[in-house]
């Protein structure tokens, strides 16, 4: 049976550091990163299979924003890049439901469907952690734990095999789209844009 009330951990960077390639951009490139993180955020919260999500971030110009939407935000207290970060997110989560499900989301799915979402939870094992590959194939946007179990993140360069290779089973799905659909370059924009953005990315487009 799928689990129900899931914790969604997202981290959010600086915006004045996130996403710099798509430093072409100019000074539209924080304020896309802000628009990703809310149409990914504002997505997650109205899936049903999502009870709460936490939003890990030491900028108050983003925090405040999502939090309007009904995540909630918490310190990146350890620093250190985007593993700690999720580590300390996932213990955060714990604490705030102890027997509930946890997940770590990238911030930047601006096209995410809320229902894809749900398919993509539903398909994790009951037991020890999964994975989602991005829309390349090398990356992750998503992993999975089951109550109780420690998430592990390994995200960086390669973080799809880094993440199996530490045991996490891959989620092959054929119909998330949205969920794989991360955005780094102008051409991963234009893929998201083909599948439909979120209201706050296409607004600021």
């Amino acid at each position: 049976m799928p689990y129900a009330g899931w914790t969604l951990v997202v981290p959010v960077k600086p915006l004045a550091e996130a996403k710099s390639r798509l430093a072409a951009l100019g000074a539209l490139r924080p304020r896309l990163a802000l628009a990703f993180a809310l149409d990914t955020v504002a997505a997650a919260l109205a899936c049903p299979a999502v009870a709460r999500v936490l939003v890990v971030t030491r900028d108050a110009a983003a925090a405040a924003p999502l939090t309007a939407l009904g995540a909630t935000a918490i310190a990146d207290e350890p620093g250190g890049g985007l593993n700690p970060a999720l580590a300390h997110g996932a213990r955060a989560a714990r604490r705030y439901a102890p027997h509930s499900p946890v997940a770590t989301l990238s911030a930047d799915l601006p096209a995410l469907r809320s229902a894809e979402l749900a398919r993509v939870l539903a398909a994790v094992p009951p037991r020890g952690r999964a994975f989602l590959a991005d829309a390349p194939g090398t990356g992750t946007t998503l992993l999975a734990g089951a109550p109780g179990v420690a998430l592990r993140p390994a995200f960086g360069p390669d973080s799809r095999n880094g993440h199996a290779a530490g045991g996490a089973r891959e989620l092959l799905l054929p119909d998330v789209p949205s969920v794989r659909r991360d955005v780094d370059t102008p051409a991963d924009l234009a893929a998201a844009a083909a599948l439909g953005l979120g209201p706050a990315t296409a607004a600021l487009l």
